[in-house]
């Protein structure tokens, strides 16, 4: 997904459509996880991790291989659609699996540190080796066959994700505690402390969302090559996955709450820096800055959100999450590829800025209110 994500864009742009439909593009990655996400929490929470992350593996290759066969903008909204559900719903069933094998929190910020350098990885190899593929396999940068042969490569990477996953051990079904229903995912919104955390997480969303769009065409604009643009992307990738690594290492003597909240300023400060930077490698370097805090704050989540719910109810908490940041994801590029024309894109990154500078109190009193209570003596 995180491939197709960078390639097609560049390939629409290439076929002259405006940013405002790059825009509706981008966001039809995150569509279909709006509406299955909570259908996939409640089908993980029923079936585990198996059956979710078969389907989502022939959802994904069909996509890229339609994009392979018919490189047309229509198609590539559908190859957009597909592999979002299909990355949706895996993810949703993995985040679930490896939850629940966690039995304390310091186990929960490891586990969800170790299973974060996945996307970390693929956010470099999706985009690093599409932008190679598009740039030097047709013979001359940019043809319509380059882009096939990066979309052929991409259908083909799903197939190893069932590889592995086949011989995981499934975990027992969660039971309902005697006396409490099951209840509805919406129920989870009445508790304060999850409706904060969504706050959060959205805010924290919109800067990988505003990240991964505006790049594309802020190095379009400056006349960058696709590998180039899909190296600073690559950057962002390998310092996530840099930081994520040590994070299993220091899981002991971290707080969730001031991790996310040292990140959510510091990511405020990048992008307010980062349209002022003038080539690829000052733009890098943000990249890799950027990549080293918000790389940061999804294994903090995760372990909040396991926390914070019933173990029968993880699947229900995390499709909840993940719907509610796709709905902004849905609308945010389109809102981005709008106040882009309109405004420039040193507009957006500032905008996102005041966003996620304004949302860091989310975490402090999240901190305050709920895990104080939570803790242990020791932890």
């Amino acid at each position: 997904m995180t491939g197709l994500r960078m390639a097609t864009p560049l390939l629409a742009l290439s076929q002259g459509h405006s940013p405002a439909s790059v825009g509706v593009l981008l966001a039809l990655f995150a569509l279909t996880q709006v509406f299955l996400a909570l259908p996939a929490g409640r089908y993980a929470d029923r079936h585990g991790l198996k059956r979710p992350v078969a389907f989502s593996v022939g959802s994904a290759c069909l996509g890229a291989g339609l994009a392979m066969v018919f490189p047309v903008f229509p198609v590539l909204c559908a190859s957009a659609l597909l592999s979002g559900a299909a990355a949706g719903t895996a993810l949703i069933a993995l985040q679930r699996h490896v939850g629940r094998s966690a039995h304390d929190q310091v186990q929960l910020r490891k586990v969800f540190s170790w299973l974060a350098l996945g996307p970390a990885i693929s956010n470099f190899v999706g985009p690093f080796v599409a932008g190679l593929l598009i740039d030097h396999a047709g013979g001359q940068a940019g043809s319509e066959l380059g882009f096939r042969v990066a979309f052929a490569l991409l259908a083909l990477l799903p197939l190893a994700a069932w590889w592995w996953v086949r011989t995981v051990q499934e975990l027992p079904p969660a039971q309902v505690p005697a006396g409490q229903r099951a209840g509805t995912a919406w129920d989870l919104l009445q508790d304060q402390a999850f409706r904060r955390l969504l706050l959060m997480n959205w805010a924290l969303s919109s800067c990988w969302d505003v990240h991964t769009f505006v790049v594309p065409i802020l190095g379009h604009e400056r006349g960058l090559s696709a590998s180039v643009i899909g190296s600073i992307l690559g950057g962002f990738a390998i310092a996530a996955m840099v930081v994520r690594l040590l994070l299993p290492l220091l899981a002991q003597h971290l707080r969730e709450w001031l991790v996310v909240f040292l990140a959510m300023l510091s990511a405020c400060v990048l992008f307010m820096a980062y349209p002022l930077m003038p080539g690829p490698w000052t733009m890098g370097a943000c990249s890799v800055l950027l990549g080293l805090v918000l790389g940061s704050v999804q294994p903090m989540v995760m372990s909040m959100i396991h926390q914070l719910t019933p173990e029968h109810r993880h699947g229900q908490a995390l499709g909840l999450r993940m719907m509610a940041i796709n709905a902004s994801s849905v609308m945010m590029p389109m809102i981005f590829g709008s106040l882009g024309a309109a405004l420039g894109i040193s507009a957006l990154f500032w905008g996102v800025g005041v966003l996620v500078g304004g949302a860091s109190r989310l975490p402090w009193l999240l901190g305050r209110d709920s895990f104080s209570e939570r803790r242990q003596p020791g932890d």
